[in-house]
């Protein structure tokens, strides 16, 4: 396996190892060379994007990376927005991301398709605030600063508790910002509360600070495998995405077992500490649940798409279906599945 990274400008405390990736030219480009290749003995290169602590080391840690008969080149990425992008340019085949980035890449018109998802809780989807704040509900936003990735999971779920408390974007000043220089700011006091997922929230919950709400009973919970059409449309990188998502499915499957030993893998693979790997994972990391791209999910999706289009913050309208492949469902459970549930009876 070989890994393809390029540094970022602004670092992230323990999470400084979380690098962004840009792509040169992938195989997905080529496809009748890799089909040809995969006849003459030469391995496919299935290209994936991942974020740090990620699909990479689940998979090691699961014992499925073991014995493949495709190469994996891994590229590293700060969030699901810029892995999306390098989807679009063909240099990544396929990348996992939250539930939001592929509704604002579909609404740029990228060179994308959903092919594999997962469910699980949402309790990780924050919006935080310093212990010591005054704001103590969705509402008490009001005209505050809140910093969010834009185009990100967290991005939606920012919109959506705000629409419960009764207010808009507009209500409030959001401030766009990836992690890292989100953080810099919330510790610094540049903006009043911080709107992310885990393991962000489990590390700035273990150094001084609150939920003020999470994502539970406001966002669906899923997250999406995506892939370039190109690969798709190449008979050995579709039968290596294939085989790719099964390994995500019973990776998965051993992390509800082992949480721990999950755990220790990943503090070691990010520079978390084994306290804040522990609680990302059982606050969210570790209830996530393989399920099939099925009605429901898009249906799910579109209500996000329709959101960002009412708001403006997406151009035009987003048909969420035309950017979905159902090939791999197989006997995936429907997603809706209970991620509490999975993997209790055996």
């Amino acid at each position: 396996m070989r890994r393809h990274t390029l540094p970022l400008l602004a670092t992230l405390l323990p999470l400084s190892l979380v690098l962004t990736a840009c792509g040169g030219s992938s195989a997905a480009d080529t496809g009748a060379g890799a089909k040809d290749g995969a006849k003459s003995g030469t391995k496919v290169t299935l290209n994936v994007g991942d974020q740090k602590g990620g699909f990479e080391s689940l998979l090691q840690a699961a014992g499925e990376l073991d014995e493949l008969d495709y190469e994996i080149k891994w590229s590293t990425f700060t969030s699901g927005p810029p892995l999306l992008e390098a989807v679009n340019a063909k240099a990544v085949d396929i990348g996992g991301v939250g539930n939001t980035p592929p509704v604002f890449a579909a609404a740029a018109k990228s060179k994308i398709t959903v092919v594999g998802a997962t469910h699980g809780s949402s309790a990780g989807e924050a919006i935080l605030v310093p212990k010591d704040s005054a704001l103590q509900c969705p509402a008490d936003l009001r005209g505050k600063k809140v910093a969010v990735a834009q185009g990100s999971s967290a991005h939606f779920q920012l919109i959506a508790s705000l629409q419960q408390a009764g207010l808009t974007p507009a209500d409030v000043q959001i401030t766009l910002l990836q992690p890292a220089d989100a953080l810099a700011a919330f510790n610094s006091g540049k903006v009043d509360a911080w709107a992310v997922w885990d393991p962000y929230t489990s590390q700035v919950l273990r150094s001084g600070a609150r939920v003020l709400t999470s994502g539970e009973g406001v966002v669906n919970g899923l997250g999406f495998q995506v892939a370039a059409p190109g690969a798709l449309a190449d008979e050995a990188k579709s039968k290596a995405i294939g085989d790719y998502l099964q390994r995500l499915q019973r990776a998965q499957d051993w992390v509800f077992k082992h949480p721990e030993e999950w755990a220790k893998v990943w503090s070691k693979e990010t520079g978390l500490p084994y306290e804040v790997a522990f609680d990302a994972v059982k606050r969210s990391n570790g209830t996530r649940v393989p399920v099939a791209v099925d009605d429901a999910a898009v249906a799910s999706e579109q209500k996000i798409a329709d959101t960002f289009t009412e708001l403006k913050l997406i151009p035009g309208k987003v048909v969420f279906k035309d950017f979905v492949d159902t090939r791999f469902n197989r006997d995936l459970p429907p997603s809706t599945t209970d991620p509490r549930t999975y993997g209790k009876e055996s």
